[in-house]
């Protein structure tokens, strides 16, 4: 998860949301990336969406079975799928998001019937720091 707070401050720097993801495989990361939608003016530059496409490069495989999801908040919808679609098998997050979180919020996609894989989840780790990264951010824009 340091390597994931780390991506999120340095994302928060840039004028980015400040959310930071990491793929671990066999317990290497082999993909970073931060949140860079407005520097990249792209909406699914979501640093998860960034990292899952990275490792997939990285390994030579559109399937990430063998791979764990370090990131700082709670997926939205779009990485939720990305994350199934990927086979991602273990996904570890830190900040809850309420308003657009959909793994333990909103629509709890990896709970819903028709969803064909689902990782192990483990919320809450770096809750804290990354929670903090988040309302700084935020505050220094209102």
């Amino acid at each position: 998860m340091r390597a994931a707070l780390d991506a999120a401050a340095a994302a928060a720097a840039r004028g980015e949301v400040p959310v930071g993801a990491v793929v671990v495989l066999d317990g290497q990361i082999i993909a970073t990336a931060a949140n860079a939608p407005r520097s990249l003016h792209d909406p699914t530059a979501h640093a998860e969406m960034l990292a899952i496409r990275r490792a997939a490069e990285a390994i030579g495989d559109d399937r990430l079975s063998d791979c764990d999801l370090w990131v700082t908040l709670e997926p939205c919808a779009m990485c939720a799928g990305a994350i199934v679609h990927a086979r991602i098998a273990r996904l570890y997050y830190g900040a809850s998001d309420p308003k657009g979180g959909a793994v333990e919020h909103g629509p709890a996609l990896f709970a819903q019937p028709t969803i064909h894989h689902r990782p192990d989840v483990y919320g809450g780790i770096g809750e804290s720091e990354a929670a903090g990264l988040l309302r700084e951010f935020f505050a220094g824009r209102r």
